[in-house]
């Protein structure tokens, strides 16, 4: 039997501009994506019927119908698997975990049945699978449409920090003001060290850290607790929330500062990783 095994990253938006909005109401984005080391695992195999099981330590409340866009990215296919979801990434948290699952979905289900052309139905998924399924530092624009690569990018160490929350997207987005905001300059940074690549982040915005924090005002608190962490660089949020991140310069950094954190908020979801 056939058995594909697929990581899914964490996708981390190290910037977002909310550039625009378009008539048909969909926001106009630009934003630099980089993938973390940790995600969830997707194990596919053929089988008499479609099944959807999820395990792992964040398996509680994750839907196992069509509403999980990893069924829906199986049903593409047309072929009956039985599909075990391994979740790590908390749910609805700003890092891409439902899009890069399915995106892992579509990856294994490929290798399976030999064919790397992609179904049709795959950008109805969501605006991320683009980039997910690129799976590399990328800008992403439009309405998630145009994704482009970004090479000589350095690499990041990272805390990835979230309270235990989600925060709806369109929530988030409704609570935005004016959503014509300049985007990231023209050309992105390339051949940068770490520390001159931070520097540079911190110049650039997330235009929906505010309107998060509108609605839940603890991603605040996240922000300040990471930004207060021992040789904490820059703290942000990723995507929508409620996700937030600390960068610093060295792997070692993170790692200390991620115990650290874990030790004074126990109940957070706190990884260290490496993003590129």
């Amino acid at each position: 039997m056939t058995i594909a095994k697929v990581f899914a990253p964490a996708k981390v938006n190290l910037t977002l501009h909310v550039t625009g909005r378009r008539k048909d109401g969909y926001h106009l984005l630009d934003s630099l994506v980089m993938f973390a080391d940790v995600g969830d695992r997707v194990t596919v195999m053929p089988a008499k019927q479609n099944l959807l099981e999820v395990t792992g330590p964040r398996a509680a409340g994750v839907p196992t119908d069509r509403s999980n866009l990893v069924a829906r990215a199986a049903d593409l296919f047309g072929i009956p698997v039985h599909i075990i979801l391994s979740k790590h990434l908390p749910s609805a948290a700003g890092i891409g975990g439902g899009s890069s699952d399915a995106a892992a979905t579509i990856l294994a289900l490929s290798d399976i049945i030999g064919d790397a052309r992609l179904p049709v139905g795959v950008t109805d998924l969501g605006a991320d699978l683009r980039v997910c399924l690129m799976r590399q530092a990328a800008r992403m624009r439009g309405i998630g449409d145009d994704v482009t690569p970004c090479p000589g990018l350095p690499p990041l160490f990272a805390v990835l920090a979230n309270p235990g929350i989600e925060v709806p997207t369109p929530a988030v987005f409704g609570a935005l003001g004016d959503p014509s905001n300049p985007p990231m300059p023209k050309r992105l940074p390339q051949g940068m060290k770490t520390r001159a690549f931070i520097d540079w982040l911190a110049t650039q915005r997330n235009d929906l850290e505010a309107p998060a924090i509108s609605l839940a005002p603890v991603i605040a608190n996240v922000l300040g607790a990471l930004a207060a962490l021992p040789k904490a660089r820059l703290a942000r949020m990723s995507g929508s929330g409620a996700t937030c991140f600390g960068l610093f310069e060295t792997e070692k950094a993170a790692q200390d500062a991620a115990l650290l954190l874990a030790k004074s908020h126990p109940d957070w979801w706190i990884e260290a990783t490496r993003l590129s």
